[in-house]
């Protein structure tokens, strides 16, 4: 359902979420081993990601990636539509361009709910709340 580069960039904004802020930045070298993402592909998303202000970034001596609150405040959603493009998780299962709610496909029913829902949750959960769930111990992220 999610793209490989859909999914490394999920795990490096919770990488991020977890061990920096303001004050602790990480490069991409410190980051790309412990979540098991190529170093210049990371690089890229993370690039990209920045752009669209999903994560902070500084140049310098001290410089880095990081999340501060507002980026922490963020809905899973962008983070998916910045890196696969907002339509990926919309489209017909089946790549049909006339497939919709009208002129259902074979697979639109068995998959429309469950869609719906899952973008529901991606829109309605921050980057936050997924963390505390790690931190609560309700849930794991072995990074």
């Amino acid at each position: 359902m999610l793209t490989n580069s859909a999914k490394y960039a999920m795990k490096a904004v919770l990488f991020l979420a977890l061990n920096t802020d303001v004050d602790n930045k990480m490069m991409v070298k410190d980051i790309y081993e412990r979540i098991n993402v190529p170093q210049s592909y990371l690089a890229k998303l993370l690039q990209e990601l920045s752009k669209h202000n999903i994560v902070s970034s500084s140049r310098g001596p001290k410089g880095g990636f990081y999340l501060d609150a507002a980026n922490k405040s963020i809905p899973l959603i962008k983070i998916i539509d910045v890196i696969d493009g907002e339509q990926r998780l919309r489209s017909c299962m089946l790549s049909l361009k006339e497939c919709d709610n009208e002129n259902p496909c074979a697979l639109h029913h068995l998959v429309g709910d469950a869609n719906s829902y899952f973008i529901k949750n991606l829109e309605e959960t921050t980057i936050e709340s997924l963390i505390s769930d790690v931190r609560d111990g309700k849930s794991i992220l072995p990074l």
